[in-house]
């Protein structure tokens, strides 16, 4: 067993069993097999992979609530972090959201022979979901090297129902972009952003920034890609 995994997980009270720590490792072969035909990683050392992409994963556990929860992963790409967390938590019911259909193919054929029974994939945009009948119906949206802060503001939040939270797995930039997204954080139903530092080896600048849902978004949010057109909520 993966002595990090299991101290990481232990943070949040969380046990991994054999099982788990195999399909993890699983996951990791299944993700370099696919890599040689398509970009799903830059990492392409194992024990670099076990804590940058696992490890890195497993340090969300202790900010998602307990008990049963409806989780997405936007722009799931490779599937961190939302493989991992599907593996660590079975009871959250996790949507792994990646428009890009290669990677979204990659993402089923994964679920299937890791037998995830709680992973549905979609390859559809965040901001089509966020204007459909699944706006505000998950519990926690978490987000991995997608984009800045104030897109991940309009994608994410409206996806979640008062109560929930937003993590946002950000680099050392997180400072910077924190203020450029407060007007669409506010308007969006989002509280005040809270940063945590990740302990892991070799992320001295690695956060997580969760942002508490506290109201409900604007409805004219998330926009089409086409009405954004490159331009966030300033």
């Amino acid at each position: 067993m993966n002595e990090l995994w299991n101290t990481l997980a232990a943070r949040a009270n969380v046990v991994l069993d054999a099982s788990q720590h195999e399909r993890l490792s699983r996951y990791l072969d299944l993700l370099f097999e696919a890599n040689a035909t398509m970009n799903l990683t830059r990492i392409t050392d194992r024990a670099a992979a076990e804590v940058q992409h696992i490890g890195d994963s497993l340090t969300l556990l202790p900010y998602l609530p307990a008990g049963p929860i409806v989780l997405a992963d936007v722009g799931s790409g490779g599937g961190v972090p939302g493989i991992p967390l599907a593996i660590a938590r079975p009871d959250a019911q996790v949507l792994l959201i990646e428009s890009t259909k290669k990677k979204a193919a990659f993402l089923e054929r994964a679920a299937t022979e890791l037998a995830l029974s709680n992973v549905r994939v979609t390859g559809e945009r965040a901001e089509d979901i966020g204007q459909s009948g699944r706006r505000q119906t998950f519990d926690v949206a978490v987000a991995r090297a997608v984009a800045t802060l104030d897109w991940l503001a309009e994608w994410c939040l409206p996806l979640v129902k008062s109560g929930g939270k937003v993590l946002a797995m950000k680099g050392k930039r997180a400072a910077e972009e924190l203020p450029l997204a407060t007007k669409a954080i506010r308007m969006l139903g989002g509280g005040e952003p809270v940063t945590h530092a990740v302990q892991l080896p070799g992320a001295e600048n690695y956060v997580i920034i969760e942002i508490p849902i506290v109201g409900k978004s604007d409805k004219r949010y998330p926009r089409p890609a086409t009405e954004a057109n490159g331009k966030p909520i300033h």
